[in-house]
């Protein structure tokens, strides 16, 4: 189907939120089919991508907005089966970063700043605040986004490794990064295989996301269980444990043990030579 046509996007929109919570319709593109067409997809052929195919990436994400044209972002990109399998054992064992052809990881580099600043003998004093590092991290999911959709715009397929950070230390290590730069989280590319090409999986409906001119929450609730009621239904597709959103919030928000580890990120990232105030 042409990913233009009136049909299409109706499609795409219920694919995203279901049949009950349709947004209108407005202005429409590929470049917005190939958004809402996002799934993270944890199996890959071995197929290496294209030639030339990283470096658009790279350039997506270099085209992407960054706080102050501070650009601290760095991206280290691996096809070692070795590095990729010490990598899976850091994630818990997700076979899907060892399947892919191509692993990127996306570092804070604040290392690059630390350099200027101790080449012009210019002491950098809001370098340590919580903020320069929030907006360090925030700089590199922006650039990565934009990596992915190009990737998904050439027909790959993609998921984020949150897991990097399960011990940001032994990934430090592995890449030989330098003092004051972190790996936020690690992406899969490649192309999927068709089992695990999956569907596009729902999200809120707008209303529970969408404020006019005030924040108001009055629906949250009854969006919350239409939500619900849709992920119930794709849970079952996918053998999914967790049937509902509300019991995936549950899970990995309540216990302790669904951090993995990164309750002590502080502590790493102090090790790391990040000192934030």
């Amino acid at each position: 189907m042409d990913s233009l046509t009136p049909n299409a996007r109706r499609t795409a929109l219920q694919n995203r939120y279901g049949a009950a919570g349709l947004p209108a319709e407005g202005p429409w593109n590929d470049v917005i089919a190939t958004m809402l067409d996002h799934r993270s997809v944890r199996g890959y052929k071995p197929d290496p991508i294209p030639d030339g195919t990283l470096e658009t990436m790279i350039a997506a994400a270099q085209s992407a907005a960054t706080s102050s044209n501070m650009q601290w972002t760095s991206v280290i990109a691996t096809t070692d089966p070795a590095k990729k399998k010490i990598l899976a054992e850091i994630a818990g064992n997700q076979k899907h970063i060892e399947q892919c052809p191509l692993f990127l990881c996306w570092v804070a580099d604040m290392n690059r700043h630390v350099t200027i600043s101790a080449a012009e003998q210019v002491e950098f004093e809001t370098m340590p605040w919580l903020e320069t590092f929030m907006v360090a991290c925030i700089d590199v999911a922006l650039a990565a986004q934009n990596a992915v959709v190009a990737a998904e715009s050439l027909g790959l397929r993609t998921v984020y490794i949150g897991a990097m950070r399960n011990d940001p230390e032994k990934v430090a290590r592995l890449f030989n990064l330098p003092k004051q730069s972190f790996v936020v989280f690690g992406l899969c590319v490649g192309y999927a295989t068709e089992k695990a090409e999956g569907e596009v999986k729902p999200r809120l409906a707008q209303g529970a996301i969408l404020h006019r001119e005030r924040y108001d929450d009055s629906t949250a609730h009854d969006e919350r269980k239409a939500h619900d009621e849709v992920m119930t239904h794709f849970s079952a597709r996918h053998e999914l444990q967790a049937s509902t959103w509300t019991q995936r919030v549950l899970n990995r928000l309540g216990p302790m043990k669904s951090m993995n580890g990164r309750e002590r990120m502080r502590a790493a990232l102090g090790r790391l030579g990040f000192e934030i105030r």
